[in-house]
């Protein structure tokens, strides 16, 4: 399909509101760091989530999550837990709130406010900035190219190649595209900071909810009447030990995607997703966006409102549109062309293939925008995370600690190009490193879990068993997968676990601990819960009416009840589109029940401190 004047039309609008926003909150930015960093702390509860939620609606997840859809069905809302979805659930309930009352710009300035000053301590600090910049830079290298070859399918290359004073390679034509919308990214990014992302995001995530809606609201007129040809159970949420889908007889080649996935004993990889998922989400967000966002909140509540409406905003936009263009592509399916090179059925394209097949004029510039505006978003809040890490963590700390409001200006943009030229850098030669990278990002976020659980519930974790806890579980999983070439992350995991928390336990007892001034700081200000007996007797022998968090139960209570909401609230748009109205109801009731009773476990006794 050739883009109309209209679609061409919204595209170029867009281009233009983006270097204007970052234009308009410039001399914002510039007051301080923390203006720059987290926009001053004076960002509004709902702006930050809708921004953060902005931020998760990309590219490359919602293709996945179609393609997903398509081949597992309503099941398929369960495999996001992988990434795990429900840490969101732990961050509204209380994780946003320890994170927030430790008053910190960045995750690597956090490890002071937990470890001190010591050795040790600056060894921690420096390993989460090399996570932090490794991860960042991974994000934003695969981001680029894959937002390159997502425009590609809709502005071919012969169509600009006239227009244009040179000539490029076919293979290098993504990395082109992705390069020029990236400076738009880039252009507001750096001159405005976090608010210019923020605001950007919430233009973002405006378009992406009117086109969400209308690929809904497609696909149910098209729904109408007719059936859908998917095998026994696609429509159904529950499963069984085994998966039981058979596609035989309708799509052959969808069998053998599952076969390729290896998710047919869904009961044990549902098992372990979970435990993978839950450990995940004990230790916090990664050091990127969502962090950052986490940080910019007003107070400790506002942390926590922010989390809990990014699950609001972002789920049933996202499902209305993933489940919409599942519903046209089974429908239409021997329409879309969905065949590699190779011959065999790529669906990964079905998301592009649709949009290009089905999206009317007027539409389909608005869905190419909200998309394009998902990658900017992740880009623009992902690079906003590396530069606070850089100037905050090394620019500030080793080398001019006494930086002037304007220098601090001026290293923000320094930093933040050097940054964008080594992302497209390595994007460019993605074809040969992308296993190296996807393997470093990989083994970055298979180490991190045990040493960030223990950091926030076991006083006798210090500096050093962060360091060896981290260091064991990312060469842990450097060296797994050549181990067990034909098994999946998800199987070895336990063994990374395992040695990563020797690494953690091993390096904190074979060490003195963190000082006891430092720990009693740290343990009144955050007020965790967990193993902090010594700690919690020695804030008592100084303050008697210190009262300790005794909310353990009620949190995972409430992470239980919340956990069960943000699933029903995922299934109702998906049943609504399919025109099921019994699971819709059920989810709709599951879903009031779960905020009736978090309304008196959750949101009245949230702090104001």
């Amino acid at each position: 399909m050739k883009l109309s004047d209209l679609d061409l039309s919204i595209i170029l609008l867009y281009l233009c509101a983006l270097p204007l926003i970052g234009l308009l909150l410039r001399r914002r930015a510039q007051a301080s760091k923390k203006a720059y960093i987290l926009g001053g702390n004076n960002l509004p509860w709902y702006l930050l989530g809708v921004s953060n939620a902005s931020g998760m609606f990309d590219i490359s997840g919602t293709i996945w999550m179609v393609s997903i859809m398509f081949v597992y069905g309503v099941k398929s809302i369960w495999l996001p837990w992988l990434w795990p979805v429900f840490n969101q659930v732990f961050m509204f309930v209380y994780l946003g709130i320890w994170l927030r009352r430790s008053n910190v710009s960045t995750g690597a300035e956090w490890m002071l406010t937990r470890f001190g000053t010591g050795a040790d301590a600056l060894r921690s600090h420096k390993i989460i900035i090399a996570f932090a910049l490794l991860s960042c830079l991974g994000f934003m290298a695969y981001g680029f190219v894959g937002l390159g070859k997502f425009i590609e399918i809709f502005i071919p290359w012969p169509a600009v190649q006239p227009y244009v004073p040179f000539t490029v390679a076919p293979g290098f034509v993504p990395h082109l595209y992705g390069i020029v919308f990236t400076l738009f990214a880039v252009f507001y990014a750096v001159l405005g900071g976090m608010s210019s992302i923020v605001w950007a995001d919430v233009l973002q995530y405006l378009l992406m909810l009117v086109a969400s809606v209308a690929i809904g609201i497609i696909a149910m007129e098209k729904l109408a009447g007719r059936s859908l040809p998917v095998p026994a159970g696609w429509s159904e949420l529950f499963f069984d030990w085994r998966l039981g889908l058979d596609w035989s007889g309708l799509i052959a080649d969808v069998n053998q995607k599952i076969a390729a996935d290896r998710f047919s004993p869904f009961g044990l990889f549902f098992s372990l997703m979970v435990a993978k998922g839950i450990l995940a989400s004990l230790a916090g967000p990664a050091p990127n966006y969502d962090m950052q966002k986490t940080l910019s909140s007003r107070s400790p509540r506002e942390a926590a409102l922010m989390s809990l409406f990014v699950n609001i905003v972002l789920l049933p936009a996202r499902y209305c549109m993933v489940i919409g263009f599942t519903v046209l592509a089974l429908l239409f399916y021997h329409e879309l062309d969905l065949q590699t090179a190779a011959g065999h059925t790529d669906f990964e394209k079905i998301l592009p293939a649709a949009i290009r097949e089905f999206a009317p004029p007027g539409l389909l510039g608005l869905l190419l925008v909200g998309l394009l505006a998902a990658f900017m978003g992740t880009f623009a809040g992902t690079l906003n995370a590396a530069q606070a890490y850089i100037i905050n963590d090394i620019y500030l700390k080793s080398f001019c600690p006494e930086a002037s409001n304007r220098q601090i200006s001026r290293m923000n943009y320094l930093a933040g190009t050097l940054i964008v030229l080594l992302s497209v850098l390595l994007g460019v030669y993605a074809q040969d490193v992308n296993s190296v990278l996807q393997w470093i990002v990989g083994a970055l976020y298979g180490g991190y879990i045990a040493a960030n659980v223990l950091k926030w519930h076991w006083w006798r974790f210090n500096g050093n068993g962060f360091f060896w806890g981290m260091l064991a579980g990312i060469l842990s999983a450097l060296v797994l997968p050549y181990i067990f070439p034909d098994a999946l992350p998800l199987n070895y995991f336990p063994l990374i676990l395992l040695l990563s928390v020797v690494g953690s336990v091993g390096g904190s007892l074979l060490s003195p601990p963190t000082s006891m001034e430092v720990l009693k700081d740290f343990y009144k200000t955050v007020r965790p819960w967990g193993f902090w007996e010594p700690v919690h007797h020695a804030v008592l022998r100084e303050d008697p009416d210190f009262v300790a968090n005794r909310n353990f139960r009620r949190d995972i209570l409430n992470v239980l009840i919340g956990t069960v909401g943000q699933t029903a609230l995922t299934a109702l748009p998906v049943f609504v589109v399919l025109r099921m109205p019994q699971p819709a109801l059920l989810s709709g009731l599951v879903l009031l029940v779960c905020a009736f009773v978090l309304r008196k476990t959750w949101y009245k006794r949230l702090p104001f401190s």
